[in-house]
Parts: C-alpha cells; sequence; structure tokens
C-alpha cells in the first residue's frame, strides 16, 4: 500500500513538473499582455469558438478595437498572440529565428499533408526548388484564357445580383470562381464550380475549411483526443475522402496520359502548332529529387496545398480589392480608365471591370 501512495505521488509531482515546465513561461508573458478575460481550461474559446465563420471575424474585429494591434487570447492551454501591427508583422515575418511552424499547421496536415505550407528544413527546401520555376512569367501566361473564361461566369453570376440591387455578400461568389482557375490551372480538370456551387467536391472545400476553423478555436476540438468525439472528425473524414480521392484520380490518370503519350517533338503542342498548358500537376510528374520521381503521395501533398493557398489566399484579396474599389468611386473610376487604355473601346471586355452596377 505504501508503495502505491509513493508512486501515485511521485506521478503527481512529475505531472505538476511537466504542466509547470510547459506553461510557466506563457502565464509569465500573458500577464505582461492585455487581452480579454478568459476562463479557467476553456481560455477565450467561449468568447470566439461559438462564433460562425462570419461572426467570427466581426468577434475578432471588436476585439481588435478594444485591445489594440497585439494582445492575448487563450484557446485553451495554448497562448496566441493576434497582430495587426504592419512593422511588427514585418519583423516576425522576416525573422531568421522565428521559422518553426505554429500549432495552426496541424489542423492542415491531415488535408494537405507535408507539402510546401505545412513542412519545413530540408524537404521544403527542395519542393521550394522544383516548385519556384513554375511561377515563371512565360508559363503563368498559358494561364490567362482560363483566368478569362472562369471570370467572363463571374461577371455573369454578379449580373443577377446587380439586377436584383440587394445587398450580397461578394466573398463566396469569389471563392468558388478562384476554385475554377486553381483547379484548371494546377490539376488540368474542371470542378465548374461557379455553375455547380453544390457538388462534392466543393462541399469537402467548404467543410475542410469549417473543421480548421473550428479547430483553431475551439477548446474542445482543438486537441486530439477531444477531437475524436466532436462532429467534426466525421466531416473531416467525410471531406478527405473525397478531396484526396479526386486528386489521388486525377495523378493516376495524368501519370498514365503522360507514361503513354509519344515522345515527339511536338507532343506539348496542338494541332494548330500553339504551345499546350502544362498545369502544375504536368509538372511535378515530371520532376525529380536526389534523381528520384516524386511519389503519387509527394505529388498529392503540392497539389492540394496549392489547391488550398491558390483560392483561398486570392479570394480574400479579390474580395479586398472589389470592397476598396466600390469604397472609393474616384479611385475606381481611374482603375476603370487604366484598362481601358489597355483593351481600348471593346465595351464587352470593358464592362468586365466596371463595379458601380454591382456595389
Amino acid at each position: 500500500m505504501l508503495i502505491l501512495l509513493v508512486s501515485v505521488l511521485a506521478l503527481t509531482i512529475s505531472l505538476a513538473v511537466y504542466v509547470y515546465q510547459q506553461f510557466a513561461s506563457r502565464l509569465f508573458y500573458a500577464a505582461k499582455i492585455g487581452g480579454p478575460k478568459g476562463y479557467p481550461i476553456l481560455g477565450n474559446s467561449i468568447q470566439f469558438g461559438t462564433k460562425s465563420p462570419a461572426d467570427f471575424l466581426l468577434e475578432l474585429q471588436k476585439t481588435n478595437q478594444e485591445y489594440g494591434k497585439f494582445y492575448r487570447l487563450w484557446i485553451g492551454p495554448d497562448l496566441i498572440f493576434p497582430i495587426t501591427d504592419v512593422k511588427l508583422v514585418e519583423a516576425i515575418l522576416s525573422s531568421q529565428k522565428l521559422l518553426e511552424k505554429s500549432v495552426q499547421y496541424d489542423f492542415l496536415r491531415p488535408w494537405l499533408g507535408n507539402g510546401l505550407l505545412t513542412s519545413d528544413g530540408r524537404k521544403w527546401h527542395s519542393r521550394r526548388k522544383i516548385i519556384t520555376p513554375t511561377f515563371h512569367f512565360k508559363i503563368l501566361e498559358q494561364f490567362v484564357e482560363i483566368f478569362d473564361q472562369q471570370s467572363s461566369i463571374l461577371v455573369d453570376q454578379l449580373k443577377t445580383k446587380a439586377i436584383s440591387g440587394e445587398d450580397f455578400d461578394v466573398f463566396p461568389m469569389v471563392t468558388l470562381c478562384a476554385l475554377d482557375v486553381i483547379c484548371e490551372s494546377a490539376m488540368g480538370t474542371t470542378v465548374n464550380a461557379q455553375l455547380n456551387s453544390d457538388s462534392e467536391y466543393v462541399r469537402a472545400v467548404k467543410n475542410m475549411g469549417t473543421v480548421v476553423m473550428a479547430r483553431s478555436f475551439k477548446a474542445v476540438a482543438r486537441f486530439d483526443f477531444s477531437f475524436y468525439f466532436t462532429p467534426y472528425r466525421k466531416m473531416q473524414n467525410e471531406a478527405l475522402k473525397v478531396l484526396h480521392g479526386y486528386t489521388d484520380n486525377v495523378i493516376r490518370t495524368r501519370r498514365q496520359a503522360l507514361e503513354n503519350s509519344s515522345k515527339t517533338t511536338n507532343e506539348d503542342k496542338n494541332d494548330s502548332g500553339i504551345r499546350k498548358k502544362v498545369a502544375f500537376l504536368d509538372m511535378l510528374l515530371q520532376a525529380t529529387v536526389d534523381g528520384e520521381s516524386l511519389s503519387d503521395q509527394d505529388i498529392r501533398e503540392e497539389v492540394d496545398t496549392f489547391m488550398f493557398e491558390g483560392h483561398d489566399t486570392t479570394t480574400s484579396a479579390i474580395s479586398f480589392l472589389l470592397k476598396v474599389l466600390a469604397t472609393y468611386p474616384n479611385v475606381q473610376q481611374k482603375v476603370y480608365e487604366e484598362v481601358r487604355t489597355v483593351i481600348g473601346n471593346d465595351m464587352n471586355m470593358v464592362l468586365y471591370f466596371r463595379l458601380d452596377p454591382i456595389f
């Protein structure tokens, strides 16, 4: 009995020391920085974790206004510092010491694996070396036609909103357009997200975004053990089945097509002698690291990474641009005039750049 008590006591002391070592420094720095009041164990996850994605952003904006450009949040035992100070962000991003990925990136790994966004060290460097040349402007020029086609569809979608005269959220519409563009550019296939916004693939992308957001700000979903018992686990599994299944199928099909293609000098040109577009996937299929071709899993990591990064970040930038141009008509007019000097008097093209009928 005595041995059991001593063992329990030793285990308790060891656990206490471990907890102290893990959280002492966090508590020390948190005490020096202001922020909204939290609750034991849950921290501020009640304040943010119960919000929808749209309401979450409004709540975060409200907190920014109250506590400034740098403050602290507790999501369970994890300490987070939201930063909106440009100079401070620049110092962090340009640091040669702060290179380790935050825990938030772990929530993307079930989907993106250890691709360029989530990896570090030698693997990150080797992947970066492969991918950087694919962004040469001569290669990107091949996809302008895709940008134009998908933008035309977006304009048609926006026209219906303009005719109604009602307020609307442009973000979801831009998201679908960006998803169409990156899917065709990265994988060489189409999902027709704008014309079929309820497709299985589009729903899977949205659901994975919901899971990542929930794991970032809901304490119960943040940790692997408790996440297992939440509905988000099932949502993630179902979404990954669709996302990975689609990418795997495209990779297998495209690899087989490349292997079966005839090795002629004109194989990269169509019947008119015009150079064919080479999707990001094709470049990865032909790439090597240390003389070895990338595996299907390696390729899926990078394709999925660019599917996510390519549509998510672009959507935010374009939506913000449209909002700012609509807010400042004088600047919008200058942009309109500049575009017209480039494309001339073809009003069908000029109308693509007029925002005032829509906003």
